[in-house]
């Protein structure tokens, strides 16, 4: 069994930076990948970020967020940032971080491939 747990949500103003934390515990496979999604009132889950790990270790970002969103890894921490800058009022949303073993490529952006998920972090970003 896999537990995963954000911090680092808040209000911010438009442009202004957050960094999530997405701590897991338990046991996880070699072959495994934590993603970013969020989710606006009324809306599904949107895509934000992944890091993948299949022998090497691979990232991934929705279009909307590259060049502002990085997604990194601390191993000895059990722990996955989400450094957010630039972010807009459209970004409102919860964001929640999510685990899935051994995903292929094609499914890494598909929030039905991820069995474990965090409880999620409030992000408002308004003036």
């Amino acid at each position: 069994q896999v537990e995963l747990a954000e911090s680092g949500g808040g209000l911010v103003q438009p442009g202004g930076s957050l960094r999530l934390s997405c701590t897991a515990s338990g046991r996880t496979s070699s072959n495994y990948a934590v993603a970013w999604f969020r989710q606006a009132p009324g809306k599904e889950h949107a895509f934000v970020a992944a890091i993948r790990r299949s022998g090497g270790e691979t990232k991934y970002y929705a279009d909307s967020v590259k060049g502002r969103f990085t997604i990194s890894r601390d191993s000895a921490k059990n722990t996955v940032y989400l450094q957010m800058n630039s972010l807009q009022p459209e970004e409102t949303a919860v964001y929640y971080c999510a685990l899935g073993m051994r995903l292929i490529t094609s499914s890494v952006r598909d929030s039905s491939a991820y069995a474990y998920w965090g409880q999620g972090t409030q992000v408002t970003v308004s003036s």
